[in-house]
């Protein structure tokens, strides 16, 4: 009962975070008492403890530095030019207009107008706040607020940038100097005031009736887009970085073009063997200037090892492997002074893109559809990784209730999991779906003096915010053969696969026609192969030919989930919520005979598989429809193949690895090991809660 009201108060602590980062009152002791609470939940199992390390350390943050967090948030969610923090962060909300009704893209068209705020606004936000947060009562906000409204661009850009400069630099160092940076902020304050001004602030103060409203914590810039092309995210995030990248990027990096880079079979090696031992204390003399033999800083560091293989300079036509991005692929999380580190040389990922996809579990089939040309594109232009943090988010629009006779399927399944996964979720964006019509559906207010409730807007605004922890989903490749000699069709999709049987028949070569008076009964004949999914990971194929209906192929599992298996199987031992395999029913057609004679039923197989192979042994073909879409279906199929869709791989990495495996056993051995799976991460509030 503790852990369960610890776990509470953690959740209300997230939901305030916001507030506490808007706000300029807040004591040093209770910034201590709440950075001691998130430092008590990181003993507790993930991801609780991975929510309150995040917060420890925005918490940390903000006490050494009282408004650096809101400081930082503002410059970067509103693409503020400054060369102390660079980061810029733009939220890209996707809606197709197929599946999301024109009253709700209007809507969120008016809140997000609505919310629009210029620069200027945002260079006072900063300046107040920062001038607020550090001298606390001494500052006379009323007077602070009108010399700002009066000032012009270039005297609020003088002072925006002379306040971010005391703030990061206060905040880079390693013992801050809490008198030092607010005698810095003081003269700031007095120079834009006046020395008259800000000493009659220090003795009075401000009165009740002469303070200003409360600095208020702007929307992040969003950009509205209509889903009508399938290389729309790659231009758009291309678009977003082009323009930055022209003035900051150094000229190696120039070099990796968006128009194309080298051939791969003009590539190099990318590191070198080192021919020391990797010892600071082996190194000759005079190599780096090294502390005396007895100090301490020498002993440490005969204990420390230097990085025995040496990377080389980029050349300037050199194709960066797509894997060299790390496990996490595209999606990595800046906006922190640090960074995701340095995939390039003096390159740092300055740009965080926030897709945002609104709509049903269709609109997320054409998500990874996007995200997986992506990752292909990368393997062949090495251009966006390295610049840019692509971070996933999806908020469930379903269609109003509709009749018994006309509903659709459930179209909601992945927003229900990430809902069965975690609560936060569940309670703040799968209950914003029916209110997303309601307020849709309203009338328009015909009064214009009346300001728009962005009742939307400040949901989407708090889970980009403030949703860091991603769920990864398993995207599967499909290969369909509608002539067995041909290569085939492929494609990918990644909540569900429906097949069909189709009742139209196509005479084929090599198929034997049946003996008159043998009742085929419905459906047709199939013949799988798959891998069973066991708890154990040891591979286990099963081969079963039966006559069949139709058969569905879920990578969502459903709360309710049951696996059977045919009758001659034993059922498969892996986990309900596991959401890394494919969960098959087949509708099967049984026969069985009596006095009355031949009869059919039809019985529902499940069992779980990482992959599968069906082929039709009749002259029945069939239809392909992937993630529920109509505009995806594929017909006249006789035979495909589903797995888990691999990593992209440029061709660099395809001849190296056959060159490997000419290398013995070992190599030959890594050569023939799976290719890692291609997974797309969606962004929640605490990730996936055991």
């Amino acid at each position: 009962m503790c852990l369960l009201r610890t776990l509470h108060d953690l959740g209300v602590w997230v939901s305030q975070l916001l507030p506490l980062i808007q706000a300029t009152g807040i004591t040093e002791e209770l910034y201590q008492r709440t950075y001691a609470f998130c430092t008590r939940l990181l003993t507790l199992p993930t991801p609780y403890c991975t929510v309150a390390l995040d917060c420890a350390i925005r918490l940390k943050t903000e006490t050494a530095v009282p408004g650096t967090l809101y400081q930082r948030m503002v410059i970067a969610e509103q693409n503020l030019t400054n060369e102390l923090y660079p980061y810029q962060e733009r939220v890209f909300l996707f809606v197709d207009p197929e599946l999301v009704s024109a009253s709700v893209c209007s809507a969120l068209l008016l809140e997000i107008e609505a919310a629009h705020v210029t620069p200027e606004a945002c260079m006072r936000h900063v300046v107040s706040h920062a001038l607020q947060a550090a001298l606390g009562e001494a500052c006379h906000a009323a007077a602070l607020h009108r010399k700002l409204q009066a000032s012009s661009r270039s005297v609020l850009e003088r002072y925006f940038h002379a306040v971010v400069a005391a703030v990061e630099q206060m905040a880079s160092e390693a013992n801050p100097s809490r008198a030092g940076h607010l005698e810095r902020l003081e003269e700031i304050y007095c120079s834009l005031l006046g020395p008259a001004a800000a000493a009659s602030g220090h003795c009075s103060g401000d009165s009740l009736q002469d303070r200003p409203p409360n600095i208020p914590l702007p929307s992040p810039y969003i950009t509205f887009h209509l889903w009508t092309d399938q290389e729309q995210l790659w231009k758009e995030l291309v678009l977003f970085l082009r323009p930055q990248s022209q003035l900051r990027l150094s000229a190696d990096l120039e070099a990796l073009d968006l128009q194309g880079l080298g051939r791969d079979q003009d590539l190099a090696r990318v590191s070198m063997l080192s021919t020391d031992s990797g010892i600071e204390r082996d190194l000759p003399v005079g190599v780096d200037e090294l502390p005396a033999p007895s100090s301490p800083e020498m002993q440490r560091a005969g204990l420390q090892r230097k990085g025995g293989i040496k990377k080389r300079m980029w050349p300037p036509d050199f194709l960066i492997p797509s894997s060299w991005d790390g496990p996490l692929g595209l999606h990595q999380r800046t906006g922190g002074p640090s960074g995701d580190g340095e995939l390039l040389p003096g390159v740092s990922r300055l740009h965080t893109a926030r897709v945002l996809v609104l709509g049903d579990d269709r609109m997320l089939g054409r998500l990874a559809q996007a995200y997986h040309r992506l990752r292909k594109r990368e393997t062949q232009k090495f251009c966006l990784t390295p610049r840019l943090s692509l971070q996933l988010y999806y908020i469930p629009v379903l269609a109003p209730e509709e009749p018994t006779a006309s509903r659709q399927p459930e179209l909601g399944e992945l927003a229900a999991f990430l809902g069965r996964a975690d609560p936060w979720y569940e309670s703040i964006v799968n209950t914003l779906c029916p209110a997303i019509h309601k307020l849709a559906e309203m009338p328009p207010c015909l009064d214009t003096s009346r300001t728009v409730d962005p009742f939307i807007l400040d949901v989407l605004t708090y889970y980009v915010r403030m949703g860091t922890q991603p769920i990864y989903f398993q995207i599967y490749t499909v290969k369909m053969f509608s002539d067995l000699s041909q290569d085939p069709t492929e494609d990918i999709f990644l909540t569900e696969l429906k097949v069909k049987i189709q009742d139209s028949r196509i005479p084929k070569e090599g198929f034997s026609p049946r003996r008159r008076g043998v009742t085929e009964g419905p459906g047709a004949e199939l013949s799988m192969c798959y891998q069973k999914a066991l708890l154990s990971h040891r591979p286990r194929e099963v081969t079963a030919t039966l006559r069949a209906t139709g058969l569905v192929l879920k990578a969502i599992p459903a709360s309710e989930t049951e696996v059977s298996g045919f009758p001659h199987c034993p059922p498969t031992a892996a986990p309900i919520m596991d959401h890394t395999c494919l969960n098959v029913s087949v509708t099967e057609v049984v026969k069985s005979s009596n006095l009355a004679g031949r009869s059919f039923s039809i019985v529902t197989n499940t069992f779980r598989t990482s992959n599968i192979q069906i082929q039709s042994q009749e002259q029945k073909l069939l239809t392909l429809s992937l993630d529920k879409d109509n505009r995806r279906t594929f017909r006249d199929v006789v035979r495909f193949e589903v797995g888990p869709c691999p990593e992209p791989r440029s061709r660099a990495q395809k001849s190296k690895t056959s060159w490997l495996s000419l290398q013995g056993q070992k190599e030959m051995e890594m050569a023939k090991a799976k290719p890692k799976s291609l997974l797309m991460p969606i962004n929640t509030f605490s990730g996936i809660v055991q």
